[in-house]
């Protein structure tokens, strides 16, 4: 067992030096998607147990519990040659970036990179609840959060109730905030709807609450109270897509869902923009707009 913390250090050393994953995997004979789960979910799962005082074998079972691609008899049997690959390879130094003109793109570039471990305990699906834009209803929508296959990025995927497939990217702000990003339309053209989820002072929160921000068919800017639940810690893609987005009246909803409802769908719970068509735009369209859209 004592072999596990040298497996971490010697992953988050080649990482530093430039290494990427999709290679270290390669090597080992484990796939992307396994090696990124042991080393952004399973290890960091089971030093905290250890830290917890757990024993290493009830700490390691307790730790592989989050992931649903690796056997606790494939990993046991596979440290020695895993190890050996990784202390062998060459550490290519990394290539001193130029500083690009923009210092907000590095940033990004750099926190997506982080986020990838700070990502553990906030990994895996989960259902969505927010007020529809388009009827008196609830919107329930699939969520996947988890590390990409290659290691380098958090992967975030979106099911709607109209039957679309979105897929994004996740950042973190320290253990304040995590942000799922999207693209709502085909490339090349670029229609971003974004989540802000304030996350809580808790090891591994059952829900997370926060603001939705996307364009209504007009383009004009909305905001929207959003609460996620977790359903499964499972990053499998497979059975995040067998999950379907739906619209449920209120009067169809559960004990439940009613909660939900009235946190997300009461009035107050969205904010809303639109255009006054009026040829001086002056300060009354102010007043107009707010009269319009009934506040």
């Amino acid at each position: 067992m004592d072999e596990l913390k040298g497996i971490y250090e010697r992953i988050c050393f080649l990482r530093q030096k430039g290494v990427k994953m999709k290679e270290i995997a390669e090597k080992s004979g484990f796939s992307p998607s396994v090696l990124s789960a042991i080393y952004s979910t399973v290890l960091p799962a089971y030093f905290k147990e250890l830290q917890k005082g757990c024993e290493e074998n009830e700490a390691l079972d307790k730790a592989l519990v989050w992931v649903n691609n690796v056997s606790k008899k494939k990993l046991l049997g596979s440290l020695s040659v895993l190890k050996n690959v990784l202390f062998t390879m060459n550490a290519v130094p990394q290539k001193q970036k130029e500083t690009s003109a923009n210092p907000f793109l590095d940033a990004l570039d750099c926190n997506m990179k982080e986020s990838v471990n700070q990502i553990t305990n906030y990994s895996g699906i989960y259902l969505s609840y927010s007020v529809s834009s388009s009827s008196k209803a609830m919107k329930i929508e699939p969520y996947l959060i988890a590390p990409s296959e290659n290691g380098n990025y958090v992967e975030v995927g979106h099911q709607n109730v109209y039957g679309t497939t979105h897929w994004g990217a996740a950042m973190m702000n320290g253990q304040n905030h995590l942000y799922l990003t999207f693209n709502e339309s085909q490339p090349p053209q670029l229609t971003l709807f974004y989540i802000c989820l304030k996350i809580p002072m808790y090891d591994r929160p059952p829900f997370l609450r926060g603001i939705y921000t996307c364009c209504d068919y007009n383009y004009n800017p909305i905001a929207r109270r959003i609460l996620f639940v977790k359903a499964t810690d499972s990053v499998s893609r497979e059975e995040f897509l067998k999950l379907k987005g739906i619209l449920k009246s209120r009067e169809s909803l559960d004990e439940k869902e009613i909660r939900y409802y009235d946190y997300t769908c009461r009035p107050e719970d969205v904010i809303r923009t639109c255009n006054i068509p009026s040829p001086q735009m002056t300060d009354n369209d102010l007043e107009t707009e707010k009269k319009f859209l009934g506040f």
